[in-house]
Parts: structure tokens; C-alpha cells; sequence
């Protein structure tokens, strides 16, 4: 089970980026209270490894996806998810089709973001869990209410095929908007923790 699954289409590109990028984000502030972070694909290719130039750029960033081995969605993957991350809203219709019941808390990422800006910003940490599930709720509530973003740049591009630098500037994107969504739902880093990661 994962608190957090990422979602794209063949899940050794921009997911598995996301997924090292997230949990290592996350391990940092947390240590062992850290919400559990997975991916897979919805076209998935399960068992491929990640594409190299993911590999390279991830690695660029300090984060290590060599051993990551594509997986394909699963409706109890999606069950067992508080959240559900896509990389492109193709990916969040995909998940809704085939599991209405998710809608509520699937995403894409540039949208959760965009969506937790709006709101007040969270008081303490609590439990991660508790804190993901709660901000999840707050911008899902915000969505239904008519927020809607910027529909037009929703989606992080896929670099498949593409050379190294495509690969490096999505996980740069990647890198951004995930510290963003850290922030967004557990609010900004404490001050001691700044200090111990400096």
C-alpha cells in the first residue's frame, strides 16, 4: 500500500522521477513517519526498467531510480491509495474511468498544487497521513466548488524518445513542482529541520 501513488502511462519515465523525487522529499522532513510513495503506469510496462535518461536526470538531482521496475495500475492500487498523483490529465481520466470512487482524491500534480495554494496554509506537521488525507479532502472540495486552474499547463510532457536534456528539464519541472506539493500539504519545512538539513 501506498499514501501516495503516481500515475503516468508507462511508468518508467516521468512517474518513477516523481516517485524518487517525492519519497526522497518527503524521507528528508519525516524520517520514518514518511507517507509511503509508489508508481505505475496505465499502459504500463511491467517489469521494464526506468528509461536511462530518467535514470541520468533523477541522478542529476541526487535521487537514485536504478532499481526501479515498471508496474501496471491496479484497481487495489488505487484502493489502498489516500492520493493519487498523475503526471497528465489523460492519466487522471484514465484512473476515473476505471475507478469512479477515486475521483475524489486523484489529481494531477500541477492541479493539487495549484489547488493547495489556494487554501490556508497548514498549521504543523500531525501525522503525514492524517495531514495528506485531510489537504486532499480541502482541495477536492475547492475543485468542486469551480477552481480550475490552468487547464492549458496541466500536464507534465512526456520525454520518451527524446534526448537528455528533455529528460533533465522534465525532472527539473518534476523537482519544482513536487517541493511545491510537500509544502502544500504539510506547510512549510520547520525552522529545526532547515537547520539539521543544512
Amino acid at each position: 500500500m501506498a499514501s501516495i501513488l503516481v500515475v503516468c502511462t508507462g511508468n518508467v519515465c516521468r512517474s518513477p522521477i516523481a516517485e524518487g523525487v517525492l519519497r526522497s522529499l518527503l524521507e528528508d522532513r519525516f524520517g520514518d513517519r514518511s507517507p509511503s510513495v509508489a508508481s505505475a503506469g496505465t499502459a504500463g510496462w511491467a517489469g521494464s526498467p526506468a528509461d536511462p535518461g530518467s535514470v541520468a536526470a533523477a541522478a542529476e538531482l541526487g535521487v537514485d531510480i536504478s532499481e526501479h521496475r515498471g508496474r501496471l495500475l491496479t484497481p487495489a492500487q488505487l484502493d489502498e491509495s489516500a492520493l493519487v498523483l498523475a503526471m497528465a490529465a489523460e492519466h487522471r481520466t484514465a484512473v476515473g474511468r476505471s475507478r469512479p470512487e477515486v475521483g475524489d482524491r486523484t489529481f494531477t500534480l500541477k492541479e493539487l498544487v495549484r489547488l493547495l495554494e489556494r487554501l490556508p496554509v497548514p498549521v504543523g506537521t500531525g501525522v503525514p497521513d492524517d495531514a495528506l488525507a485531510t489537504r486532499a479532502v480541502e482541495a477536492n472540495t475547492l475543485r468542486r466548488n469551480g477552481f480550475k486552474g490552468n487547464r492549458r499547463d496541466e500536464d507534465v510532457e512526456d520525454p520518451l524518445g527524446l534526448p537528455l536534456p528533455a529528460f533533465r528539464a522534465v525532472a527539473i519541472e518534476i523537482e519544482e513542482w513536487c517541493g511545491r506539493l510537500a509544502r502544500g500539504l504539510f506547510g512549510p519545512v520547520p525552522a529545526r529541520a532547515e537547520a539539521e538539513g543544512a
